[in-house]
C-alpha cells in the first residue's frame, strides 16, 4: 500500500495569508491522520516577483503555525530537490 504524501507549495512572492495557512493546516492534519508525509516544496520560479526574505518568511510562518514538515528544504527526503526552480 502506498503511503499518503501531501504537499504545501507556497511561493515566496508575498506574505502568507489565511488561504495559505488553511491549505497548509488541512494538508498537515490529513498527513498526520493517515500516518503520511507532509512535504514543503517552494514554488520559487517567479524570480521577478519574489520578495526579500520570502523563503525565510515561509519557514517562520510554518514554525509560528507549529506545522513541522517531514520533507523539504533544510530536511532530507527521497524526492529532492524541494525548490521548484531546481527541477527544470
Amino acid at each position: 500500500m502506498n503511503k499518503i504524501r501531501v504537499r504545501f507549495a507556497p511561493a515566496p512572492t508575498g506574505f502568507m495569508h489565511l488561504g495559505n495557512a488553511r491549505t497548509a493546516l488541512i494538508n498537515y492534519l490529513f498527513a498526520k491522520q493517515k500516518a503520511g508525509t507532509f512535504v514543503l516544496r517552494v514554488e520559487d520560479t517567479a524570480v521577478k516577483r519574489t520578495i526579500e526574505n520570502g523563503i525565510e518568511k515561509i519557514f517562520e510562518n510554518l514554525q509560528w503555525l507549529d506545522l513541522q514538515y517531514d520533507e523539504g528544504p533544510a530536511k532530507s527526503g527521497p524526492y529532492v530537490p524541494y525548490f521548484q526552480s531546481e527541477r527544470s
